[in-house]
């Protein structure tokens, strides 16, 4: 995705939050900086990666242990954080994690040095963990992403939590279809500001599906009370 397309959603999410737009353009700095330290460069995907596939895009949700139908049978698997641990636990190797480095830092790192590619973000609340995790990754199967405007290397393909983004990773690799197992929008377990970053997934989702032109089955029975964001 272009930025001048993305920015309008991004200084809308910056404000929503209250989050520094500085901050995340020094996370940037700082992943760009850690990835051109390596001795080589870093992952880069063929822009036709999944082209004609049908891609799952692995939610962490609590439902995602009884939604692994979709999964296998999908082309391709991009796991959004946490559900990378979910499905190695069961036997499935995703093709793509997409992370912010939450919680689950170890496992990244045994991904890369197994050859798993994993779209490592930064952004103003990552910063620390940037800094001590990335140089321990076998940098070859990094993949560095920002949400605020790209620098070589570093790559924006939009989306702002792990699950969207990694539904907008597959858009930009030529994903024919994309499949939505273990999202859960109304889980009551999460805290406030998880449930206000799962109302920007959802009303992400939606622009993305216009984009494609493309219906989400997660979305099914949502899109009235989802809040568009207008088609740039």
């Amino acid at each position: 995705m272009d930025f001048s397309t993305w920015e309008p959603v991004y200084e809308a999410i910056l404000a929503d939050f209250g989050y520094d737009r500085p901050a995340d353009e020094r996370a940037r700095d700082l992943l760009a900086s850690l990835v051109a330290d390596a001795p080589t460069d870093p992952y880069d995907p063929a822009p036709d990666m999944f082209a004609g596939q049908t891609v799952a895009i692995a939610g962490a949700g609590p439902s995602l242990s009884t939604e692994l139908e979709p999964i296998e049978s999908a082309d391709a698997v991009i796991a959004a954080s946490t559900a990378a641990d979910q499905l190695l636990e069961v036997g499935v190797s995703p093709d793509i994690v997409v992370t912010d480095l939450d919680k689950h830092s170890e496992t990244v790192r045994e991904l890369t040095r197994s050859g798993i590619p994993v779209a490592v973000h930064a952004h103003g609340d990552n910063i620390a963990a940037v800094k001590e995790s990335v140089p321990t990754f076998d940098l070859a199967w990094v993949l560095p992403t920002t949400q605020a405007e790209p620098v070589d290397p570093v790559r924006n393909f939009g989306g702002f939590t792990d699950g969207d983004r990694a539904a907008f990773l597959a858009d930009a690799l030529g994903a024919d279809r994309l499949v939505f197992p273990g999202w859960d929008f109304d889980d009551r377990t999460v805290g406030i500001e998880k449930e206000r970053k799962l109302e920007w997934a959802e009303r992400l989702l939606h622009w993305l599906e216009g984009r494609r032109d493309e219906n989400f089955d997660v979305l099914d029975g949502r899109r009235d009370s989802s809040e568009p964001i207008e088609q740039q």
